[in-house]
Parts: C-alpha cells; sequence; structure tokens
C-alpha cells in the first residue's frame, strides 16, 4: 500500500488544467478566415424590397435564365406557410451563390447563401410564405444566373383551402 501525501487530482481540476491548455493553445491560431468573413457587405437593402425583379436586380445587377440544372424542391401544397421546407441543388460548375426569394411575401428575397469555391453547391432553408406564391431559385455560376420557380400554395390554417 502507498500513501499519497500531496493533494489529490480531481475530476474539476483536471478539467480545469485541460480547458487552460486548449484556450492557452487557441492563442497560437491566426483567425483571419472570421475576419474577412465579417468583412463580406450584408446586403440589407435588398431584403428590404417588396418587389422580386428589383430585388434580383439590386443582388445581381442582371436577370437569369430558367435552366433545368437548377433543382428546387418545394412543397405543392403547404400546410403551414410559417415553415415551408425548401431545398435547391445544382449540378453545375463554379457556383458562387444561391439565392431565394417568395414573389408574394412582403419581402421578396427571403435567403442568400454565398457558396464558398470547392463546396458542394446545395442549400436548404425553412422559409415564411404570407400566401400562395412563386418561390424562385437564383444560382450564379461562373458569372451568370440560373433560375428555377415553383409555385407553392399556402392553405390557411391547414384546412386544405
Amino acid at each position: 500500500m502507498t500513501a499519497h501525501t500531496g493533494p489529490h487530482p480531481t475530476r474539476r481540476l483536471i478539467l480545469q488544467g485541460a480547458a487552460s491548455v486548449a484556450l492557452i493553445g487557441l492563442g497560437n491560431l491566426p483567425f483571419a478566415p472570421v475576419r474577412a468573413a465579417a468583412n463580406d457587405k450584408y446586403p440589407e437593402e435588398v431584403f428590404k424590397l417588396k418587389n422580386e425583379a428589383d430585388a434580383i436586380k439590386a443582388l445581381y445587377g442582371k436577370t437569369a435564365e430558367p435552366s433545368d440544372k437548377v433543382m428546387l424542391d418545394a412543397p405543392e401544397i403547404a400546410e403551414n406557410g410559417g415553415v415551408v421546407p425548401i431545398s435547391v441543388t445544382t449540378t453545375l460548375d463554379k457556383v458562387t451563390s444561391i439565392s431565394l426569394f417568395v414573389a408574394e411575401n412582403p419581402n421578396a428575397l427571403a435567403a442568400s447563401y454565398k457558396i464558398p469555391e470547392g463546396t458542394m453547391p446545395a442549400v436548404a432553408n425553412r422559409l415564411k410564405m404570407a400566401k400562395t406564391s412563386n418561390v424562385t431559385a437564383i444560382v450564379e455560376a461562373d458569372g451568370k444566373l440560373y433560375s428555377a420557380t415553383k409555385e407553392v400554395k399556402v392553405t390557411v390554417g391547414g384546412c386544405g383551402g
């Protein structure tokens, strides 16, 4: 049998030591990518526009052409306009952004994503829709705009009417 004369390490002491080592280690990491992302201009004014065509023009400066390479997955009927599941995928190369527009919402632009190089161009979101409307996905790829549109019928109170 051996006798210990010093303080016994407790679980709390070990966790505090591990946390201290981890924080000291983080002090040596460069955080430049975080600062760069924080400096990206948020398109605040575009999110306030009422008209879909105006919002697309303000965000991208040009119009989009319909493409079968942009797949917009949305329900035909949404029983709850507060949470309408929408997803967008594409087989286009060099995708730099994907945006979602709801024509009949008070603000046309619902979501906009920047797609980093080398990332699979796919996004999903739950949109709030005021009423039955067309949902348009805009994909920016290799400097051109491509779109897909689908009508989503929003029922009142989930009654199907």
